[in-house]
């Protein structure tokens, strides 16, 4: 499945994608982020990809920057960039098939006054809902938060900015942080029981070999 990761939908007055060299004029750049007024499938653990995210921008991003951010996460709405998550874009806000998360700046001259983004937990395959694992999110995140710093897309698959993602994992968050020793312990057994068998029908080949050698000359 591909996710469509769209540009910035700007508003107050600006009729277009507007890409900004340094859109913001101030240090640190603060955000907050929703993690009270949550979909009922949202996990935990999706915070932590913002954390993610915003550290991937502090560390030079993808490198198209042309200044150095710095974040500071707050506990208000009044923060210059606020993170929250919806179920899904196409039943909560009519959004197109596929999209799976939009930054909305306002913007007044050459600056940004600030930034909604709002990223989706999951999208339909067909009838059936999928909701995205830490990877998928982290990388929705770090998408809307280059919108956020300024950049529009880019032309090169290999960019964070690419308006396209491959829906490759597929772990439920939620499951991996209830069950993940659990199902790495049941990952470790397998394992040995394929390790065992094959170690098995080794023996027994060569058994047989040994044997079909004896009787059958």
């Amino acid at each position: 499945m591909v996710l469509v990761l769209p540009a910035v939908l700007p508003v107050s007055g600006a009729s277009s994608e507007k890409i900004l060299d340094n859109p913001w004029n101030h240090s640190p750049i603060t955000v907050y982020v929703d993690d009270k007024n949550i979909p009922p499938h949202y996990s935990p653990t999706y915070y932590e990809q913002i954390e993610k995210a915003l550290e991937y921008w502090e560390n030079g991003g993808n490198g198209n920057l042309e200044y150095t951010p710095v974040f500071e996460i707050v506990d208000s709405e009044d923060a210059d960039i606020r993170i929250m998550w919806v179920e899904n874009l196409e039943r909560v806000a009519g959004a197109p098939s596929g999209v799976a998360g939009y930054a909305k700046p306002s913007i007044s001259g050459d600056r940004f006054v600030e930034v909604d983004i709002v990223l989706e937990v999951g999208n339909y395959q067909g009838r059936g809902w999928r909701q995205y694992g830490d990877a998928t999110m982290l990388t929705i995140a770090k998408h809307e938060l280059g919108h956020a710093l300024g950049l529009g897309h880019s032309n090169d698959r290999g960019d964070i900015m690419y308006p396209e993602y491959e829906l490759r994992d597929n772990v439920n968050p939620i499951l991996l942080d209830k069950y993940g020793t659990l199902l790495r312990a049941a990952g470790f057994i397998a394992l040995a029981i394929l390790l065992f068998l094959g170690v098995s029908w080794q023996y027994s080949r060569k058994k047989r070999k040994k044997l079909e050698d004896e009787y059958f000359k």
